[in-house]
């Protein structure tokens, strides 16, 4: 082979890598540790094996669901095969759900039929099953907490939404950062990804898999959608106000009616002008832009006449610059997360039943 064809198929694999990795860019993906490995690990393997992890807390909503599904979407687009890890017995343990396992079981098949329906090339595991098929799993969680220190444990308590000063935390809850790790190791992960509040629990993994002889997977982190309304001034009132699935007035959920939607979207916080925490610009990021490549905003010849965006940061600007007002914005927003989320809402089955279920246990 010639030096001229061994450059052009370089030049190929290269832009195939590229593309691949343009994908697992794409927002709300804000970090990868780190994206050397992953364009390495692209070189070596062409379908590497992802991760995401989730609690089983209660209804979905834009983030849980869509934000998460989309992006998972595009580790597919990239050749990835992934894995949903619906975490029930982390569910459990964090009392979620009122800790009740019937309970945790039931709303574990709405997620299941959630999920299949957002990213139907996904795998979806229950935790329960991965440790009733590894028994082996138990020692190797003992082995792994071992490189562990009550301090370091207590400082990765923030994934589960709990404050490392707390004195009176379960000694169960202790168990769930290495579990979270231990979980990599046995779904044979290449690649995990997560929310940016995760971060802690793949900081851990990186500095302890090494010290196992386990394979350290490529971490990838998203943003996390805001919540509706205005945040606090403090950082830490910032990430606290992120869409919850146990604040109806904080986020879309999916069984919210059209005008529900609506209604929600025309009532969020968005000051003219304003980019950070703006949760429209994020909703308009994150899901508008990753489902249409172009996006129509309709409004009065006297405002400024129709005008259309085949991108997110021909918006932002014209937003900054304040030639897209709120009210323009929130409007067609929602109308788009209307085609969005009323096709997956009219095939997800949720009895009476379940939702006054899971509506108890907040």
């Amino acid at each position: 082979m010639n030096n001229f064809i061994r450059l052009q198929l370089k030049s190929c694999f290269d832009l195939d890598i590229k593309e691949k990795v343009d994908l697992i860019l794409r927002p709300p993906t804000e970090e990868v540790v780190t994206q050397e490995e992953l364009i390495e690990l692209f070189k070596t393997n062409s379908s590497p094996k992802h991760y995401i992890g989730l609690e089983i807390s209660g209804f979905l909503h834009l983030g849980s669901l869509i934000s998460t599904g989309f992006k998972i979407n595009d580790f597919t687009k990239a050749g990835v095969k992934c894995k949903i890890f619906l975490a029930d017995w982390h569910t459990l343990i964090n009392d979620k759900l009122g800790g009740d396992w019937e309970t945790i079981s039931k709303v574990s098949k709405y997620y299941q039929d959630a999920f299949k329906l957002v990213c139907p090339d996904a795998e979806i595991v229950l935790g329960s099953k991965l440790y009733q098929e590894n028994p082996e799993y138990w020692t190797d969680l003992i082995k792994f907490t071992k490189h562990m220190t009550l301090k370091r444990t207590m400082r990765t308590l923030t994934i589960m939404g709990r404050s490392e000063s707390d004195e009176k935390i379960d000694v169960a809850r202790l168990l769930y950062p290495a579990m979270q790790a231990v979980d990599m190791h046995y779904l044979d992960v290449d690649i995990a990804h997560a929310g940016m509040d995760q971060r802690k629990i793949h900081m851990l993994v990186r500095e302890i898999f090494p010290k196992m002889g386990w394979k350290v997977p490529v971490s990838v982190h998203h943003k996390l959608l805001p919540g509706l309304s205005k945040p606090a001034d403090t950082s830490e009132s910032q990430i606290l106000s992120k869409m919850s699935k146990s604040d109806p007035n904080s986020g879309i959920f999916i069984h919210n009616t059209d005008e529900e939607i609506k209604k929600k979207i025309n009532k969020a916080w968005c000051d003219e002008g304003i980019i950070e925490n703006n949760p429209i610009l994020a909703i308009a990021e994150s899901i508008i832009f990753s489902k249409f490549n172009e996006i129509n905003v309709e409004r009065p010849e006297k405002f400024g006449g129709n005008v259309s965006y085949s991108n997110y940061n021909q918006l932002e600007t014209d937003f900054v610059e304040k030639k897209l007002h709120p009210g323009d914005l929130k409007q067609t927003v929602g109308n788009y997360l209307v085609q969005i989320i009323s096709p997956i809402r009219e095939k997800l089955n949720l009895s009476d039943e379940l939702q006054e279920t899971i509506k108890k246990s907040f």
